[in-house]
């Protein structure tokens, strides 16, 4: 049985890592360097172990919760029955392609300063403009909007756990990146934080 909601959120997942995939190629021929792919801080090495799994069940969960109709993959029968649900996931689906719209504007306005990950000697501009002038991490904060819309889309145990999971991951990632840059940028980059959320805009500006 085919299920809109899910077809919707597997394209735009599949659709998603594939820019991942291609922003690595366009940071690479700009810069003749690999964008931070293989972790050099120990800390992200440990979370990358997670993270390739994750992802990997993140890409599949959607599939097979349309093709199995029993046991931990597939989906409650309420989803199909209820209005409100059905509404709902539709609504998350669509949702879904706007944090990836949005991620790609992120991409584009990043440019070659695009990192997967930290990188200590390849050297970055500050990008504070778009999305950036309010908000530091809007990559993530489309990525953890995602993985919800994921979660009420396909409202499954091990949908929910892989949510947990990269939720933390993603706060984890924010943190450690937000250190190396205030060790990079020194104050500017301080201003920058104290004017701006961490995945939400905030309303009122830090003082120093």
């Amino acid at each position: 049985m085919q299920d809109g909601p899910v077809l919707i959120l597997a394209a735009t997942i599949w659709a998603y890592w594939i820019g991942v995939a291609v922003m690595v190629v366009r940071v690479r021929k700009r810069t003749r360097r690999l964008p931070g792919v293989v972790p050099e801080q120990r800390l992200e090495r440990l979370m990358w172990l997670v993270w390739i799994p994750l992802i990997i069940f993140w890409l599949i969960l959607p599939s097979l919760a349309t093709t199995q109709r029993h046991g931990l993959f597939a989906l409650p029968e309420l989803v199909h029955t209820h209005f409100g649900l059905v509404m709902l996931r539709w609504g998350a689906s669509l949702v879904g392609v706007v944090c990836l719209l949005g991620t790609i504007e992120c991409w584009m306005r990043m440019g070659k300063n695009w990192r997967m990950g930290v990188v200590p000697n390849q050297g970055t501009e500050l990008v504070t403009d778009g999305l950036y002038a309010r908000i530091r991490h809007p990559i993530y904060a489309f990525s953890v909007l995602l993985m919800l819309c994921s979660v009420v889309t396909v409202p499954t145990i091990l949908m929910m756990t892989i949510a947990i999971i990269h939720v933390v991951l993603m706060i984890l990632k924010a943190r450690h990146e937000e250190r190396f840059l205030l060790s990079t940028h020194g104050e500017r980059y301080a201003e920058y934080c104290r004017r701006t959320g961490r995945f939400f805009p905030r309303l009122i500006s830090r003082k120093a």
